[in-house]
């Protein structure tokens, strides 16, 4: 069975980056924020359990009402937890196919900022955390999604804190702008053929 990297970190730290070099090293990646996405419109046990829910304008002209489910989401924890119960379950599950579907694979990851909180670390074999210094990381998110500093503080304080992910991460890749990205990779990937023989692509 291919060894599960699971990709994590906060917003603005790199993972998309990360996991892009993964590719590039014939790594397959399953993104989760694209994968849901196409569950909340694809899979029927959600859109039944989130019209349930929130009623029928959650999909209203068959397009879900991204700002009603946000509304609903971040209007308090019990909100959040009833719509991560609907999704997450089916979220592993999808992995899960998707893993076996890619068993040719010695290596696979899954990319995730909510990996550790949504219960995704038992999904996978290793934890990677990709760090930035704070201010590093608003800046970055700042001018990707044209957003407000204090937004984007306030999105970085809604999540796991960096302190926290390191002590539940079993291997840090620093992307500050400073310390090379590539060398980190190719340490993680050697790290992982000490422990399991020699990690080749497909």
């Amino acid at each position: 069975m291919a060894i599960r990297l699971g990709i994590t970190g906060g917003i603005g730290s790199g993972k998309s980056l990360v996991c892009r070099l993964l590719e590039t090293m014939g790594i397959p990646v399953y993104i989760s924020d694209v994968e849901t996405k196409k569950l909340m419109l694809a899979d029927p046990f959600i859109h039944k359990e989130l019209v349930t829910l929130l009623g029928e304008d959650v999909y209203a002209g068959g397009v879900l009402n991204k700002s009603l489910l946000a509304s609903y989401l971040f209007s308090g924890p019990e909100h959040a937890k009833q719509v991560n119960g609907i999704i997450h379950p089916r979220v592993k599950d999808d992995f899960r196919r998707w893993v076996q579907f890619h068993a040719s694979f010695s290596v696979v990851a899954i990319e995730s900022a909510i990996l550790i909180e949504a219960g995704f670390a038992g999904e996978v074999d290793v934890v990677v955390m990709v760090y930035a210094p704070e201010e590093v990381r608003i800046e970055r998110a700042v001018r990707r999604d044209s957003s407000s500093h204090e937004l984007i503080r306030k999105r970085i304080r809604s999540q796991m804190s960096d302190e926290e992910k390191r002590k539940q991460a079993d291997f840090v890749i620093v992307n500050d702008g400073e310390a090379p990205l590539m060398p980190q990779v190719l340490a993680l990937i050697a790290s992982l053929s000490e422990k399991n023989g020699s990690v080749s692509e497909k």
